[in-house]
């Protein structure tokens, strides 16, 4: 069973959108028929699969999750506790249990089975850059 782990640079909070390194794998398996799953080893940013055509939807979601969680250093979170490793950390946290970690995407005719606009997405909830890794595992 193929398995990789693919290391990303995020910029910060956003989305960071790896759906080709993650097609590129499922092409060099050759296998037709079976099942990705990505699993992000970190506890402070999450995976997504969402539209990849209008830049808007990762702005409006990014806004979205700011507003949702603030920082810890906000009015509205003084009930936080974690705040060691800066106002950006424990919302982080928040954001990833509220998203997901990993992913499960079919794969048929040798190909992800996504839709028209739908790409898959590291969802970086930490404000500073991070290297990311995120383990792709296909099974038939």
């Amino acid at each position: 069973m193929p398995q990789t782990i693919l290391r990303l640079e995020t910029r910060g909070q956003g989305l960071t959108e790896f759906t080709r390194e993650a097609e590129a794998f499922v092409r060099g398996a050759r296998l037709d028929e079976g099942l990705l799953t990505l699993f992000v080893r970190h506890t402070s940013c999450s995976l997504l699969v969402q539209e990849n055509a209008d830049p808007d939807v990762r702005r409006d979601l990014l806004a979205f999750f700011q507003r949702l969680v603030p920082p810890s250093d906000n009015p509205s979170m003084r009930f936080m506790v974690h705040t060691t490793e800066g106002p950006d950390d424990m919302p982080a946290h928040v954001k990833s249990a509220l998203t997901t970690v990993s992913l499960g995407i079919p794969v048929v005719g040798g190909r992800l089975a996504l839709g028209t606009w739908q790409g898959i997405y590291l969802f970086e909830h930490r404000d500073r850059p991070h290297r990311r890794e995120v383990v792709l595992h296909l099974s038939p």
